[in-house]
């Protein structure tokens, strides 16, 4: 039998979008055997910008006393899942910086040979879902790391249509994680879990 698979969800969310995909993430994970890590990122925003939008601050607020994620729980992690917003389609600066800190970890080659995908949100379909996964992959490209992709590997991709990663419209109400989106993020960890306990045995 191989190892229980460790998986680390690592993720920023401003207003609660990608963190309700966490959460789905880390449950998900859990009903296919996996000890799961929910981790959220620093908020590096000042404090005077995140007041200015509502949602921003309730979020803020609301995970302010759980745990932040450290390099240490990409260490532990046999495989990882990040999250994050799109912002001009590219990264949120929150996730970049905890990724841009893991260079010590990098230098010591303990990031490499682990699983890796992402996941995503913006306000449009055509928002940066795409580009944001695709920038994120170059980093898990200079760790090491062992992509899996959802591609088209299961219908429930032909819904959702992305094949990089799973990833939400988050519309005007900013709680449009639809049957897709749910099926979508479902996928993605079914298969990092199943392809990282093939990879363990």
């Amino acid at each position: 039998m191989p190892d229980q698979v460790k998986l680390a969800i690592v993720y920023y969310s401003s207003t609660g979008t990608v963190d309700g995909m966490a959460r789905h993430a880390a449950t998900v994970g859990g009903k296919h055997g996996a000890e799961v890590r929910l981790r959220h990122v620093a908020e590096h925003a000042p404090r005077e910008v995140v007041e200015q939008d509502e949602a921003w601050r309730a979020h803020a607020d609301e995970v302010a006393m759980e745990p932040i994620a450290e390099p240490d729980d990409v260490v532990w992690a046999d495989a990882v899942l990040f999250g994050s917003p799109t912002r001009f389609g590219n990264v949120a600066s929150q996730l970049k910086q905890f990724l841009d800190s893991l260079g010590p970890q990098w230098g010591d080659g303990v990031l490499a040979d682990k699983v890796y995908a992402g996941f995503t949100a913006a306000d449009t379909a055509h928002g940066g879902h795409e580009s944001t996964l695709l920038a994120l992959y170059n980093t898990v490209h200079h760790f090491g790391g062992i992509l899996v992709a959802p591609g088209y590997t299961d219908p429930v991709k032909f819904d959702d249509g992305n094949p990089y990663g799973a990833s939400l419209v988050r519309g005007g109400d900013g709680e449009a994680f639809d049957e897709a989106g749910r099926a979508a993020v479902e996928h993605l960890v079914g298969r990092v879990v199943d392809v990282t306990g093939r990879l363990l045995a």
